[in-house]
């Protein structure tokens, strides 16, 4: 995809600095990433030798999807089509970043017949990626969806299996898989044994809402219906925590899982809620994920006790650790991730392209995105109810 050189620069990396959509200061939007100034630095510069990954985008309504439009063209990656029937949001996008409206087809069918992608992307409203998986899977096309990897449970089984079925990859991206900081409280955690074993990981995800801080009108209708993103703060901030648990734990199953959901503001979000808290216990370890459209600020930050001290990720770079209350905390910055692998497009690109291979339970893995997936559909069923939800009871385990 050529765009031109002013849009290729003007690197609009929202997530990482407002975390779900646009600011409303446009000006906000051209900040880089960390991992975006660490690949374009000059030691080492990221470009990859080998032909680009030709991928096609399914969807303009997700906000994050200025992630991909506004990087800057490393080799990689090589947008071949985007699929999205709403002329004004396509044609408003193309301005921005410089891409032609040829590229922009109404629907996968016609996209698929007019040209050949070797991967799609799908940043389109969560419930659809179950179409996008049932029409690419088949055809062996690799597939990306943003985080959740689905709007409900039975969606992601059914998506698990026609990948399984017809050997693609379906990779789940999330913003905090390309922060440094959790895989150096990762390292320290389980590598260097810098805080005993895990007793409890608080995750705090969100931001003060997603009207408040600017989110496109085509992002918010999609974001705050019931079907379409499966619930509101629960399952779009309820996931990061869930993810990275599942990764901290090693793949450990939950024993139980218990949610409390509010609508803080009924004004704004008269049928999602906006504010979500589950529990999750495991035989020596609580987590708790507190996702919510409440926060005064823009936040995703991890904190990890262990039985003599903890780790404190204030961000993708700044970390607190504490080893021994005697000595007290230090202050240290995490490395970003190395160049190739430091964000999903990347690495998207080269574990097709090259064969690179995932960790069973890591972060965009299949197995774990499954369980992020029961682990918010226990939190629904814990929230409605107001039960804990015993996890082999609710998902039929036979001891």
């Amino acid at each position: 995809m050529c765009f031109s050189r002013i849009a290729q620069y003007v690197l609009v990396f929202v997530i990482f600095t407002l975390g779900s959509c646009d600011s409303k200061d446009k000006k906000s939007n051209k900040l880089p990433s960390q991992a975006t100034l660490e690949a374009n630095s000059e030691e080492p510069k990221y470009s990859y030798e080998g032909d680009p990954l030709q991928v096609a985008i399914i969807g303009l309504t997700h906000d994050h999807v200025h992630w991909i439009l506004g990087r800057e063209d490393f080799g990689d990656i090589e947008i071949v089509g985007i699929v999205e029937p709403n002329r004004e949001l396509a044609e408003k996008h193309g301005k921005q970043y410089g891409f032609s409206m040829d590229l922009v087809f109404n629907t996968m069918d016609e996209m698929a017949k007019a040209v050949k992608p070797e991967a799609v992307m799908a940043f389109n409203a969560i419930y659809n990626h179950l179409e996008v998986v049932e029409y690419f899977a088949p055809k062996g096309i690799h597939i990306m969806v943003e985080k959740p990897l689905a709007v409900n449970l039975d969606h992601a089984e059914k998506m698990v299996a026609l990948a399984t079925k017809h050997k693609v990859q379906l990779m789940t991206n999330y913003e905090t898989s390309w922060y440094g900081s959790n895989y150096k409280a990762f390292e320290l955690v389980h590598n260097e044994n810098k805080i005993g074993d895990i007793r409890k990981i608080v995750f705090n995800t969100g931001h003060p809402g997603p009207i408040e801080i600017g989110c496109s009108k085509e992002f918010v209708a999609w974001l705050t219906d019931p079907k379409l993103n499966g619930a509101g703060a629960l399952t779009d901030f309820g996931c990061y925590g869930a993810n990275l648990a599942t990764w901290l734990m090693k793949g450990e199953i939950p024993m139980t899982v218990s949610c409390i959901t509010q609508t803080i503001k009924p004004d704004l979000y008269p049928n999602v809620d906006d504010d979500a808290t589950i529990i999750l216990t495991y035989p020596k370890t609580q987590v708790v994920i507190q996702a919510s459209w409440n926060w005064s600020h823009n936040r995703k930050d991890m904190a990890v006790y262990g039985t003599h001290g903890f780790v404190f990720c204030k961000n993708g770079e700044d970390m607190e650790v504490l080893e021994d209350e005697k000595v007290g905390p230090y202050s240290i910055k995490a490395n970003p991730l190395a160049n190739g692998t430091h964000d999903p497009f990347a690495f998207f690109a080269k574990m097709i392209k090259d064969d690179l291979q995932m960790d069973s339970f890591g972060l965009s893995a299949l197995e774990n995105n499954l369980v992020v997936m029961q682990i918010l559909e226990a939190a629904k069923h814990a929230s409605k109810t107001g039960e804990t939800v015993v996890w082999d009871e609710f998902f039929n385990i036979e001891p």
